[in-house]
């Protein structure tokens, strides 16, 4: 076998994992989508949030679907170095539930991502998530009236976490 050869096939494997931690997300299942980590990690650039662990990233997929239980995704491109499937996709949904003190609009949503699933070896070991909070955040409050706007936005601004480096 020749290093390419090696290469190749690490990269379908590591692009067969990701598609299916995709596809698990999509349908809810997420013990199989924690399965596909040794050790689940999220960081989640925009807020500078980190989820490390299985309890902490289980309660954001609940928490998100609860905010968009028909949350999906529409993939772009996927790319790969040499510790990363690198993935650009849409995300897309509908606001039905409270999000971090958001309450639901009832709008949808489709926001352009990055996700850097970056390896060690064979092994996922993080998942970087990059994308334009403003984006979303002006899709899910149009149509709130101006009125209301303070409330929802207080309520929205007190979830914000303290900023910390979320890669060390």
């Amino acid at each position: 076998m020749t290093v390419t050869t090696d290469i190749a096939q690490r990269q379908e494997r590591r692009e067969r994992l990701v598609l299916d931690h995709f596809a698990d997300e999509t349908r809810q299942d997420f013990d199989a989508v924690l399965a596909t980590f040794a050790h689940p990690r999220y960081e989640l650039i925009p807020g500078g949030e980190v989820l490390d662990g299985r309890d902490p990233v289980h309660a954001y997929y609940l928490q998100t679907r609860r905010a968009f239980p028909d949350q999906r995704h529409e993939i772009i491109k996927l790319r790969h170095t040499e510790d990363a499937v690198i993935v650009e996709f849409w995300l897309l949904g509908t606001h039905r539930g409270p999000l971090n003190g958001l309450p639901p609009t009832g709008n949808a949503f489709r926001c352009r991502m990055i996700a850097l699933f970056i390896f060690e070896g064979e092994t996922l070991v993080c998942e970087r998530v990059y994308f334009d909070s403003l984006t979303m955040i002006r899709q899910l409050l149009a149509g709130v009236s101006p009125e209301a706007l303070p409330q929802v936005l207080s309520g929205l601004l007190e979830k914000v976490p303290a900023q910390t480096p979320a890669v060390a």
